[in-house]
């Protein structure tokens, strides 16, 4: 817990069963008493019983009550403890929110975004917001004259929740929520399951630099508790880390839904046609100085408007305890190493480029694209069978990718590695052939042709024919193989991600 002294608090006796009924900040008005679970509201000195609370679905987060940190706010080092947890459901999965309780006696929300997490505060917008119809993903808005792009739209409900808490939505009811991202990294939740609307804007953060303490230990799980056996097969299924939302049978290779918990009853989708990854799941090496170990595989097919011919390409799912996750991805061109992004990068007029943190980007490729085959386990709830539409961007700085579903946009940023980096993270040096890749680098235009370049061009065509000449007998159990066409892809630099409000 902070050191720092505690606010003025209030307590006063559950309604429902008579033990005490905590409450640090002024701005919280409803509370779970951590007994009999009865949902209460501050009603002047007394306590209201609402209700009783559903039980918590158990994400296994290493974060729980109790547990305290500092976040740097407006150049100030604030210290803060997690004393309320909500659980929201949306139609792409589960999510949970903790309300932080700041020093100064407001709550702020750490909460979960693609993977990684983000610290918001309530903000007064300035203007009445529009009825949550009106947004459109992909287009532009203001918020105090701050120019966001829509991001996300859709339905959620509360679940259930936990501590000391704000005003609750009603338990069950679906209601609006709306997400912006800006081109500085900024996003901004609008939550319609209060009148008026609650608005909350903040930015991406390491749990390792929130010097969090009070956390589970390394995120512990029941192992009992996640292993199951596998609705179709019967084989067992163990489930490795606490934010998995789906998860493949490594038997059958059956997706398996755990959106209700591997209590529930669980839902699941056969898959023919194995793709096998050339790099395995489980296997740990690092990347950018950061060890990282591979929990998910999935290969994806794209098709550019007006084009019959198909290219593929494989990403593996990374992950680190304290940086979360991050795509590997395998394509033709080469290896690039991505994550998703917090804000939303400025689209020039036609699409043709895009801005973000500075950097301009150039459209290299725009296609629609389809998951066909997944192994291991993901943070979204993956299908086989997604379809985004995808534009990717290329600058001398890195790699940028655009995914777009009917509901939401969602961004990725990254850089390109060499091939022979790959191997050796992995310690893969009897696959180095491969995976080996193009590994170009940005086109530099030159004056004019040396001998070095024309060599240079005349073993590229050599590479290309001989790749040409193994497209009949690629094996995908072996390689990643491209379905009928030479053009290599850019890589999708992402994943679909999960929807609902990632806060």
């Amino acid at each position: 817990m902070a050191t720092d002294p505690t606010q003025r608090y209030y307590r006063a006796p559950c309604p429902g069963c008579g033990a005490p009924v905590e409450f640090k900040s002024a701005q919280s008005t409803h509370a779970v008493c951590g007994y009999c679970q009865s949902t209460v509201v501050r009603n002047g000195d007394v306590l209201q019983r609402l209700g009783k609370m559903a039980e918590l679905f158990d994400d296994h987060s290493p974060l729980q009550l109790m547990a305290s940190g500092r976040i740097e706010l407006d150049g100030k080092d604030i210290p803060f403890t997690l004393v309320g947890r909500l659980q929201y459901k949306g139609a792409a999965g589960v999510w949970t929110e903790w309300a932080a309780f700041l020093n100064d006696g407001t709550l702020a929300t750490l909460g979960e975004d693609n993977g990684a997490y983000v610290f918001t505060r309530t903000i007064d917008p300035g203007r009445e917001m529009p009825a949550a119809e009106r947004f459109r993903v992909g287009s532009t808005t203001a918020i105090n004259g701050k120019p966001y792009s829509v991001a996300y739209t859709g339905q959620a409900s509360l679940i259930s929740a936990q501590g000391e808490l704000p005003k609750l939505p009603p338990l069950g009811e679906p209601f609006g929520m709306v997400e912006l991202r800006s081109a500085d990294g900024e996003v901004v939740s609008i939550d319609y399951g209060h009148t008026p609307p609650n608005v909350e804007r903040g930015k991406s953060v390491l749990l390792e630099d929130l010097q969090l303490q009070g956390l589970k230990d390394e995120s512990a799980k029941d192992e009992k508790g996640r292993q199951f056996n596998c609705p179709h097969c019967g084989a067992p299924v163990q489930v490795q880390l606490s934010s998995t939302k789906s998860i493949t049978c490594g038997s059958c290779a059956s997706i398996i839904n755990l959106d209700s918990g591997v209590g529930a009853e669980l839902s699941s989708a056969e898959q023919d046609e194995p793709v096998q990854p050339l790099i395995p799941l489980g296997a740990k090496g690092q990347l950018q100085g950061v060890h990282w170990q591979v929990v998910g595989f999935q290969h994806r097919m794209g098709v550019e408007p007006g084009d019959d011919e198909h290219f593929g390409w494989s990403e593996y799912l990374l992950y680190n305890q304290k940086r979360g996750f991050a795509f590997l991805v395998d394509s033709e061109e080469g290896w690039s190493m991505v994550r998703p992004t917090t804000g939303a990068p400025q689209l020039g007029g036609t699409g043709s480029t895009a801005t973000y943190l500075g950097t301009p980007y150039k459209l290299k490729y725009s296609y629609e694209a389809e998951t066909t085959y997944v192994l291991g386990e993901f943070y979204w709830q993956v299908t086989r069978g997604q379809k985004t539409s995808n534009r990717d961007y290329e600058s001398s700085k890195g790699v940028l990718s655009m995914e777009q579903s009917p509901n939401e946009i969602t961004w990725s940023a990254g850089d390109k590695i060499a091939s022979d980096a790959v191997a050796k993270a992995f310690k893969l040096d009897d696959k180095a052939d491969a995976l080996k890749r193009d590994d170009t680098g940005p086109f530099v235009a030159k004056s004019g042709l040396g001998c070095g370049t024309i060599i240079l061009i005349a073993v590229v065509i050599l590479v290309l024919l001989i790749l040409l000449s193994r497209c009949s007998r690629c094996d995908p159990r072996v390689e990643n193989c491209s379905s009928s066409s030479s053009r290599s892809s850019g890589g999708s630099y992402g994943g679909y991600s999960s929807g609902g409000s990632h806060k």
